[in-house]
């Protein structure tokens, strides 16, 4: 089975035969089989060399690097290889047809609200008033004419939900309000760092289908960043990336000796990225019976079940609908 490596030691990555080798700046040497990998993830300061990418290229594998904090910086995408003109013309031509692409929008915000529900109707104790504002503006959803209109529901119901992790929390982790830029709390520090693990884990399964990642309906297509994969992400996040804390925080897993806070800014040491990426991996790898495949599928599966019900409604084969967890 394909999993992702992540790398937190300064060192360096080199190839030998079939594997790649990272080597510590202690000249420890860990062994990363080619075979078994669907991407690196870099935290540290790492050398490596032409030489090693062009063979990670004929893998599709794809390095993904993250700063000092652990916020994402920006990824080696080896060239593409399963392209499809009809797919992409499809693909455009649902984002250009405005009907077509606000359709795909509430899809996705829907499928996000969903799984937000689910979370805070498993903890509803003190947050029924936070519950039934976010059903009222549910309500809303379908009658959006436009993005810019359906974003705003998207961020009221989000700023809703976000005030019930406070109570949902344990141990005296706490939220006032989202803060990405930088984040400024633990709570605000995780959320920030999960969702970068998300936006990475659904890019990578983009990358593997026909999909162009650049062509994006919730998202507004922009230079420098893959905002289809912000729009799946928008599915999954709660689903994954907020479970995961929630287990992580109620189980006293990680503390607040997890985290620094660096002229303002809070994120996770390197102690605390590995209990969350621990976590995070777990929670991928789960497996729930399929009600339409009838066999069991891994989150990860989700993930690229979504791309290819996309790509089958782009080309006319069936009408997308998003995942709505049943379980």
């Amino acid at each position: 089975m394909l999993r992702d490596f992540y790398i937190f030691n300064n060192g360096r990555l080199k190839r030998k035969d079939n594997t790649i080798y990272f080597i510590d700046c202690l000249e420890n040497k860990r062994a990363l089989p080619i075979q078994q990998i669907n991407s690196i993830h870099l935290f540290g300061e790492i050398d490596l060399n032409s030489k090693l990418i062009n063979y990670l290229s004929q893998y599709g594998i794809m390095l993904n690097f993250y700063n000092y904090y652990g916020h994402y910086s920006g990824t080696y995408y080896p060239r593409k290889k399963n392209v499809s003109g009809f797919t992409l013309v499809n693909q455009a031509a649902h984002y250009n047809d405005y009907e077509k692409r606000l359709c795909i929008a509430k899809s996705f915000v829907d499928s996000a609200v969903h799984h937000i529900l689910k979370n805070m109707r498993r903890h509803k104790e003190g947050i029924e008033d936070l519950i039934e504002r976010i059903q009222i503006e549910r309500n809303n959803i379908e009658k959006a004419q436009r993005i810019d209109e359906l974003m705003g529901i998207e961020g009221r119901i989000r700023k809703s939900y976000y005030k019930s992790f406070s109570k949902i929390l344990k141990s005296d982790f706490n939220i006032q309000k989202r803060e990405k830029r930088p984040p400024t709390d633990p709570v605000n520090a995780m959320i920030s760092f999960g969702n970068s693990l998300m936006y990475m884990t659904v890019l990578s399964e983009i990358y593997k289908t026909q999909l162009d990642p650049t062509i994006s309906f919730l998202h507004e297509p922009s230079v420098k960043r893959f905002s289809l994969s912000l729009d799946i992400s928008e599915i999954f996040k709660p689903l994954v990336v907020d479970t995961v804390i929630f287990y992580l925080v109620n189980n006293r897993i990680i503390t607040f000796d997890d985290f620094n806070i660096d002229e303002g800014i809070c994120y996770l040491n390197e102690k605390g990225r590995k209990k969350f990426i621990s976590e995070y991996e777990r929670k991928l790898d789960t497996t729930i019976k399929h009600r339409k495949l009838k066999r069991k599928v891994s989150y990860r599966t989700f993930i690229k079940l979504e791309c290819y019900k996309l790509i089958k409604h782009f080309i006319g084969d069936e009408e997308y609908k998003p995942l709505k967890a049943w379980w």
